[in-house]
């Protein structure tokens, strides 16, 4: 006989009625071996130029502000590293040679996805310890960026430094897992006025969001020194960091000021806090009617019960209406401490 929290789960589930049309990320290598003008040209060279092209200048054209265009990209065509630092100069160097297009243009696209990543972010620790770690992707242009999505294993040394999902052309990452340590997640946070704030910030040299977050899935040597850093190294925009490790209460949202914390909120099973959900709203606030994709989780993962989660139901979880919707790209579920168990998959309503 079925445990009750995996009926009350079926019945919530019966209640939305939807087809989903899924597909696995493909998946590559990137070498941290060669120069970074070479570590993305073998994976390009998988899709048709044109469409990469054509696909990114949609994005460009629909993202950026023309006064961006007009102060910001022609200074990258004079000088980059200015305006970037390495590796990442030399990566968007690289896809800008091999794509046949000018530099400026794919730093704009880099910043375009900067802007407004709409998510959904779990942790959630079993009654064993486990930290299960589990994130939606929703962004406009949902046609183009499913095709775009890739997984990513970053090699080193002949072994895997650390995982990732991205999209062409794009060289900072939303989503990673370094093994044996840490999993990360990051949700965007509105606070209004973003290009302003952001490119002042940019010229200032901070970091990138999801910058930081490969910066850091490559340097931290383990769960709290990997939160340290999210928490205090300047970005570009405010966010949410939302973080899982190997060990039990190895969970934490970073609500993030561009110069700070704003907020920790760490797991505490022991009081009852098993997982965290967080959305693009402040955790102690109540999230717009209109878009409350927190409250459906929740409900979810407590008909799931602390004794069921693992990744196959967070994947149910993260599949429930509206928490899966229509401008979702695509499900990551992973743990740092199986890290073989990283897994993404595109999403589709139809």
């Amino acid at each position: 006989m079925a445990p009750m929290p995996s009926l009350l789960l079926l019945l919530l589930w019966g209640s939305f009625s939807f087809t989903l049309q899924d597909w696995a990320a493909p998946r590559y290598n990137v070498s941290l071996d060669l120069p970074p003008e070479q570590r993305w040209k073998a994976i390009l060279s998988h899709y048709n130029q044109t469409y990469l092209k054509e696909s990114m200048e949609f994005v460009y054209k629909s993202s950026i502000p023309k006064w961006v265009q007009a102060i910001l990209l022609p200074l990258a065509e004079i000088d980059l590293i200015f305006l970037v630092r390495e590796p990442y100069a030399g990566e968007i160097r690289g896809i800008a040679r091999t794509l046949g297009t000018s530099v400026g243009y794919i730093l704009g696209v880099n910043l375009a996805y900067e802007a407004t990543a709409y998510c959904t972010s779990i942790i959630a620790q079993d009654t064993k310890g486990n930290i299960y770690h589990g994130r939606n992707l929703d962004y406009a242009f949902p046609e183009i960026l499913r095709n775009l999505t890739v997984d990513l294993d970053f090699i080193q040394n002949e072994t895997i430094a650390y995982t990732g999902t991205t999209f062409l052309g794009y060289v900072g990452l939303w989503t990673g897992q370094s093994p044996y340590k840490f999993t990360v997640s990051g949700d965007a946070r509105e606070k209004g006025k973003w290009w302003e704030n952001a490119i002042a910030a940019f010229f200032k040299r901070s970091s990138p969001v999801s910058w930081l977050v490969r910066d850091v899935l490559y340097n931290a040597r383990d769960f709290e020194n990997a939160a340290l850093q999210l928490s205090k190294t300047p970005i570009i925009a405010d966010t949410y960091y939302i973080m899982g490790g190997t060990q039990p209460r190895e969970g934490l949202v970073i609500t993030r000021n561009r110069g700070g914390p704003a907020d920790l909120w760490p797991l505490d099973p022991q009081r009852g806090e098993w997982f965290h959900v967080e959305t693009n709203y402040d955790h102690w606030t109540t999230p717009p009617p209109n878009d409350d994709r927190r409250t459906p989780a929740i409900k979810a993962l407590n008909a799931t019960g602390q004794a069921n989660i693992n990744a196959v139901s967070l994947y149910k979880v993260l599949s429930v209406e509206p928490v899966l919707n229509h401008i979702t790209i695509y499900t990551t579920t992973m743990s740092a401490a199986f890290p073989e168990e990283y897994s993404t998959q595109i999403r589709k309503l139809i």
